[in-house]
Formats: structure tokens, C-alpha cells, sequence
């Protein structure tokens, strides 16, 4: 475009140039003629007549390489001549008639001087203004940027469009897969009810195909956890029936163990070798009660909820502890003020008695037990800290988990078998009462921490 333009000021000024030396130049005695002008001798052209040129145009008279006359066109059709500086500029060009462009006071020219059509020596400069053509040039290059940017924008909106309407079975597989994540899938029966749209699984496609895979692995996952689930109600249901069948038996066992060491005579070692079935047998008795509380958690057999007082359960708990471990330093922090949480007793107060026999018993005569109670923004805190050895790291990420112990982590100061199921016990009863318990420990310091609703 802006060759164009430019070829058509160009072939504006050779036609100015033909008409400014053309039959129709005025005669010296002409009214019309220019301010300031000096024309030719009689029967020559006057070069500098503005009738029929536009507005704009320059031309300047030059003879020898000295200025003759020089003129612009105004708007109104009169002539103003050029200035000094400008006519210094335009009055070495060329006469070759070839085009160029100079920046003058009154704007930009482009300019051609030419022979053609004057006497011998004489030159003359036709000029028209770039402006109208720059003008044009930077509307245009607006007007593309402005048409550009707005396609672009449009091309972007399609092609957004276009773009989520294709991945949206993308976003409804995320969204399933996102709900799945946040699915309790850890115990229980854990069934999976979300699927992929049919929409967003047709075949055929590849993001079809991911989406019928998507729901048949769903589905694969349902059917396994349905067995699992299944097989863990029959264990459960195992242990619990075992665990009824065998407190009878060991009640027998103790009552009769316990009569023939009050009413027989024995020789010192049947005597030991009896009062090692008593023991025994008490163990056993406990790690039953034990199963049977975890058979009872896991079908959600519990006891009524209330207001209990933590800080009186608390206190008993840890004198009834302080007079079986009497080789232990003990110390209890309790608030001013009684901490009251929505629990069920029984079972508060068998989390306390396994957190506090859990720190005398694995800990060595002489540690230091510290239990503490603390209530701030709706949550009661209770800790038990001692210092003794520690616990293994490596035992502290199953600490929890039913049946495990530490054979080395912490010795037991009395020598008795742990059977696995006293912390495992205060987790499911803490989670119950809707708690948490926790467990930091280095050497020289371990630290059980509960945490409950506050009322």
C-alpha cells in the first residue's frame, strides 16, 4: 500500500510538472498572476502559475542554481513563497526527475526536480505533501492492528470454546477421580457409587477409551472392596465369637487355680508351677476383654455419650497408677477451671488407664511421668510425657496398628508380654469419642497426646 501511494504522488508530480510548463502559462501582463514572481521572457511558459494545481503543491524556479521564484499552494488557492532554509534545501536536486522525500518547516515533501520543461539551465522542483499519504498509511496499519487483534480474539474464543467442548469429558473424569480421592476408603465397607458419564465414555474415541477404563477400574475396585469388607466382617465376627467362647473357659481355669491353691497342700513347685497358670490365664483373660472391646468398636457397639468431667477422670486414673507403679515419679498439671467433653466415661477412662500403664510399664523405675490437662478454643489436650529411652522411629508409624510391638523400641520395666492391642484400643476409642491421639518421641523424651471436643 504504501508503494502505491507513493507511485501515485509520484506520477502527481510529473503531471504538475507538464501543466506548471504547459500552453496555459500566463502572459506578463496577466492579473492573475503570482505575488513575487518573476516569469520567463515573453511567448515562454510561466512555470509558476498555481491555476489547477491542488493544495500543497510546491514549486520552485530555479536558473543557474539561483532561486527565481518559489511558491506553495494554500488551501484558498493563493501562493505563499518558501523559505530560505527550505529553498536551501530543495535547490541541489537532481534534474534526473527522480523522486525523493525531505522533511521542510511546513511538513514532509516529496519531491522531484526536472529540465523538461524549461529553457536551457533553468530547473524547477514540484513537491506535494506526504501528510494525506502518511495519514492514510497510519490508518491503515490502525485499522489493521484494531481488525487483527479483534480476529485474534475471536480465533481465541472459538478456538476456547472448541477446545473445552472437546475436553469436557476430561474435566468430568477429574471430577469423578477428585471425588474418589477424598472417598474414605481405608476400612469399612468403602463402596465407590461414582461413575464416568455415559457421555464422556463413549468408545471410539481416545477420551471415550479412558473413560470406559476409567469406569471399569471403578468397578473393579467396588467389587474388591466388597470382599474385603466381607472377609473382614468374618474375621471380625470370628474374633469376637472366639473371644465369647473363651472367657468361660478361662474363668473356669482361674476359679479352679485359685481353689486348689487355697485348699490343697503342694510342694513348693506345684505351687509355682500353679500361680504360673493364675498368671497366664489373667493375661489371656485380658487380651480376650481386649478383642472383644475391638469387636465391639468395629460393629459400633458403645454406650451412651454425656458430659464428663476430664479433670476428676483424670486425677483417679493417675492416683489408681501411681500406687501400681509406686518406682515411678509422677506429676499431674491440671487446669483451675474443670474440663468437661461429650464422651462416653467407660471409655475415657479406659483410654487413660492404657496411656498411663502404657508409661509405667515400658519405661524403667525412676522416669518421670508428667500428665497434664489444658482446654483453650473448643479443644481439651491431655498429654502423658516421660523421659525415658525413646521409641524406635521406625516403630513409630505402626505404633498404632493392632497386634504390633516393639520388642527393643522400649523395654518393659516389669518383664511382662505386650499383647499389641492397648494403643491400638486408644486409637479406636479417641476416633470414637471424635479425638485424636498422637505420639512424638526422642531419646529422653516421649510425648502420648489426646486431643477431644471441649464443652
Amino acid at each position: 500500500m504504501s508503494s502505491y501511494l507513493t507511485e501515485q504522488i509520484d506520477s502527481s508530480l510529473h503531471e504538475s510538472a507538464a501543466r506548471s510548463s504547459g500552453p496555459k502559462g500566463l502572459s506578463p501582463g496577466s492579473q492573475q498572476q503570482p505575488n513575487n514572481v518573476t516569469l520567463p521572457p515573453t511567448g515562454q511558459p510561466n512555470p509558476l502559475d498555481t491555476r489547477g494545481q491542488r493544495p500543497g503543491t510546491l514549486l520552485a524556479l530555479f536558473s543557474e542554481s539561483t532561486v527565481v521564484d518559489s511558491s506553495v499552494v494554500q488551501d484558498d488557492g493563493s501562493a505563499v513563497a518558501l523559505t530560505a532554509a527550505d529553498l536551501q534545501k530543495i535547490q541541489h536536486l537532481p534534474s534526473s526527475g527522480a523522486a525523493t522525500e525531505i522533511t521542510l518547516s511546513s511538513g514532509n515533501y516529496r519531491l522531484a526536480a526536472s529540465t523538461t520543461f524549461m529553457p536551457t539551465d533553468g530547473k524547477l522542483v514540484v513537491g506535494f505533501p506526504t501528510a494525506e499519504r502518511d495519514s492514510t498509511l497510519n490508518s491503515l496499519a490502525w485499522t489493521t492492528v484494531v481488525v487483527s487483534a479483534v480476529g485474534l480474539a475471536l480465533i481465541g474464543l472459538v478456538g476456547t470454546i472448541i477446545i473445552r467442548r472437546s475436553l469436557r469429558p476430561l474435566d468430568e473424569l477429574s471430577a469423578v477421580a477428585t471425588t474418589v480421592a477424598s472417598l474414605p476408603l481405608d476400612s469399612g465397607e468403602a463402596a465407590i457409587t461414582v461413575r464416568i458419564p455415559p457421555m464422556a465414555a463413549e468408545p471410539g474415541t481416545e477420551i471415550g477409551d479412558v473413560g470406559v477404563a476409567f469406569n471399569n477400574m471403578l468397578d473393579h475396585l467396588t467389587r474388591s472392596f466388597a470382599a474385603r469388607h466381607a472377609s473382614e466382617v468374618k474375621v471380625r465376627q470370628f474374633v469376637a465369637d472366639a473371644s465369647h467362647e473363651l472367657r468361660t473357659p478361662l474363668t473356669s481355669i482361674r476359679g479352679y487355680t485359685e481353689l486348689v491353691l487355697l485348699s490343697e497342700q503342694l510342694t513348693p513347685s506345684g505351687t509355682s508351677a500353679l500361680r504360673r497358670v493364675d498368671s497366664e490365664s489373667r493375661r489371656m483373660s485380658a487380651l480376650v476383654e481386649d478383642l472383644l472391646l475391638l469387636a465391639r468398636l468395629d460393629e459400633g457397639q458403645r454406650g451412651e455419650s454425656e458430659a464428663v468431667d476430664l479433670t476428676d477422670l483424670l486425677m483417679e486414673s493417675t492416683q489408681d497408677s501411681k500406687v501400681a507403679a509406686q518406682d515411678h515419679v509422677w506429676s499431674l498439671q491440671l487446669p483451675e477451671e474443670p474440663v468437661m467433653v461429650h464422651a462416653v466415661e467407660s471409655e475415657l477412662r479406659q483410654i487413660l488407664i492404657n496411656l498411663l500403664s502404657n508409661a509405667a510399664k515400658h519405661t524403667a523405675a525412676g522416669t518421670h511421668i508428667r500428665v497434664g490437662l489444658a482446654a483453650a478454643q473448643g479443644v481439651a489436650t491431655l498429654s502423658i510425657e516421660d523421659d525415658g529411652a525413646g521409641i524406635a522411629p521406625e516403630f513409630l508409624e505402626k505404633i498404632f496398628t493392632r497386634f504390633s510391638r516393639a520388642d527393643e523400641a522400649r523395654a518393659s520395666s516389669n518383664g511382662s508380654n505386650s499383647s499389641g492391642l492397648g494403643l491400638a484400643i486408644v486409637e479406636a476409642l479417641a476416633m470414637a469419642n471424635q479425638g485424636t491421639v498422637s505420639v512424638t518421641s526422642v531419646p529422653g523424651r516421649t510425648c502420648f497426646t489426646l486431643t477431644l471436643p471441649s464443652l
